[in-house]
C-alpha cells in the first residue's frame, strides 16, 4: 500500500523517534532487578496522567506528568532516592533515538515530504530531544500538544497538525508506535502508520490505521511509494 496523497509526514515522539525506556536502561544495573518493571510503569502511569488529566480538565505539561509518573513508579517499589529521581529526569530530556529515526527521515526529506513532529511533550522536551538526536535539520516541524492544552487522543491535538501545515488531514501521514494514538489519527482522517515495533494485537477501537509496519523505513518507503533501501 502507498499514499499518493501525502505531502507531509508527523510523527508521535516517545516511543516512534525516541526509545521512552533508554533512561532506565542507562541506570539499570543501580536499580536492581526491578528496573524493567519500575520503566513499564513510568510508562504508564505517564500515559495515564495524560488520559485521566484530559478528562479532568487540570492540564499540566509533559514534563510535570512525567514527573509525576516516576515518583509513582519509584514509590510503588520503594526507591527513595532523589538523586536518582533527578538523574532519571534529565536522561528523559536525552532520550536516544530509534537506529532507523535518521534514514527514514532521510528518505522522505529526499522525495519532497515535508517532516514534524506532532506530540504530547512539552517544548522544552521536544527541543532537547531532537537537539540530542541530531536530526533537527529533518525535521520542518516539531508541534508540541502545549496551545491546545490538552493530550492525545483528543481531536483539537491532530487538528493543530493540520493547521499548522496548512493542509488537509487527507494530505497527511502520520506514524506512531503507540496503537491509541494511531486510532485517535486516524479518527481524525490523517493517512495513519501504525509502527508496531513490539507485535502488540491491534486496538479495539472506533478507527485503525490503514497500514501496520515495524520499522521507520518501511513507513517512510510505503509513504513515499520507493521500496526500502
Amino acid at each position: 500500500m502507498t499514499f499518493p496523497t501525502v505531502k507531509a509526514v508527523l510523527f508521535d515522539a516517545y516511543g516512534t523517534l525516541f526509545d521512552v525506556h533508554a533512561p532506565v536502561a542507562r541506570v539499570a544495573a543501580e536499580l536492581g532487578e526491578n528496573a524493567s518493571a519500575i520503566s513499564d510503569l513510568w510508562r504508564a502511569k505517564q500515559l495515564q496522567y495524560t488520559w485521566l488529566r484530559s478528562l479532568m480538565g487540570v492540564h499540566a505539561d509533559f514534563e510535570q506528568v512525567t514527573a509525576d509518573a516516576l515518583d509513582y513508579a519509584l514509590g510503588q517499589f520503594g526507591v527513595n532516592d532523589r538523586t536518582m529521581r533527578d538523574r532519571l529526569l534529565g536522561l528523559y530530556l536525552t532520550l536516544d533515538a530509534y537506529p532507523d529515526a535518521v534514514s527514514a527521515l532521510r528518505r522522505l526529506k529526499r522525495h519532497g515530504i515535508a517532516t514534524g513532529i506532532l506530540s504530547n511533550g512539552s517544548p522544552k522536551m521536544l527541543d532537547s530531544a531532537v537537539a540530542s538526536a541530531g536530526f533537527g535539520n529533518l525535521l520542518d516541524h516539531v508541534l508540541s500538544v502545549e496551545p491546545v492544552g490538552i493530550y492525545k487522543p483528543d481531536p483539537s491535538v491532530y487538528r493543530l497538525g493540520e493547521h499548522h501545515l496548512r493542509l488537509p488531514a487527507s494530505e497527511i501521514g502520520f506514524v506512531s508506535a503507540n496503537g491509541w494514538d494511531a486510532a485517535g489519527a486516524a479518527q481524525y482522517g490523517f493517512n495513519v502508520i501504525h509502527l508496531n515495533r513490539f507485535d502488540q494485537p491491534r486496538e479495539v477501537l472506533p478507527a485503525g490505521p490503514a497500514l501496520e509496519l515495524k520499522t521507520l523505513d518501511e513507513a517512510a518507503a510505503a509513504l513515499t511509494g520507493a521500496p526500502p533501501a
